[in-house]
């Protein structure tokens, strides 16, 4: 297990917490083997009923640590073979429930992986974006599917296109939340409902998120998905992002398409 992912079953949920809270909760490749063990651990594992997803700190994650996911990707010819994709394919299998607290900022993974949980509570003052565009990049973890599919066409071009954040009560609104709750309350809320759906008849619970989810299209969405992000996390927008990104500057686009 990753120093920054810490992994706790009692009474039927596992909790799978996120703890690199003084780097916003970014998300390494180590990060992400280890947060594939847990949600691996969970789908095998009879004794775990439920699986819970929170964060410490001011925010649930920032999304990908830019600087690991760089330069790792620049330093394989098989992006399929990173830690990132071994999570999203576990994420598209597991069969057993997936419930979310979400405080602070949730950006791009941050966000997408909320598509895969079941039950999601937000912060009121929550702040949800999936800045792909910005970065020059395409969507992932099936989002360019679930994402139109929870909140409507025009609704997530803006949100892919624009970047912009949304708050926890629009996300309620929208239709990406079950509840939305002040700061203080989120973890709590979100336990109560981990624990509610746990003592649940689990087989009964497999089936009706079985039927309700195509994991097969899913990964092979999320496969179709990883080929364009890495076509574009290799094209000159992409560089350019980046390293406005990294210089602290708005990314000049006017000399490139």
């Amino acid at each position: 297990m990753n120093e920054h992912i810490r992994s706790e079953l009692a009474g039927g949920v596992l909790t799978v917490t996120l703890t690199r809270a003084e780097k916003k909760n970014a998300i390494t490749q180590a990060m992400y083997a280890a947060l594939s063990d847990a949600v691996e651990r969970a789908r095998s594992d009879g004794a775990v009923r439920a699986v819970l997803l929170k964060a410490e700190g001011d925010s649930f994650s920032a999304g990908n640590d830019i600087g690991d996911f760089i330069a790792i990707g620049s330093q394989t010819d098989k992006p399929f073979d990173m830690s990132v994709f071994r999570f999203l394919k576990a994420l598209a299998e597991l069969d057993k429930p997936l419930v979310a607290a979400v405080k602070g900022r949730a950006v791009g993974i941050g966000l997408t992986m909320l598509l895969h949980c079941d039950l999601v509570v937000v912060a009121e003052d929550a702040l949800l974006s999936v800045p792909f565009v910005n970065l020059a990049l395409a969507p992932e973890a099936a989002s360019s599917l679930l994402l139109p599919a929870a909140i409507g066409h025009q609704r997530a071009f803006e949100l892919f296109a624009l970047g912009e954040a949304i708050d926890g009560r629009t996300a309620l609104a929208w239709g990406l939340a079950n509840r939305a709750v002040p700061t203080d309350r989120v973890d709590a809320t979100a336990e109560e409902l981990a624990a509610k759906v746990a003592a649940r008849a689990p087989n009964s619970i497999r089936t009706t998120k079985g039927l309700m989810r195509d994991a097969e299209r899913l990964w092979a969405l999320m496969q179709r998905e990883g080929e364009a992000f890495g076509s574009q996390m290799k094209s000159p927008e992409a560089m350019e992002a980046f390293m406005a990104f990294t210089q602290k500057r708005a990314p000049d686009f006017s000399k490139l398409g």
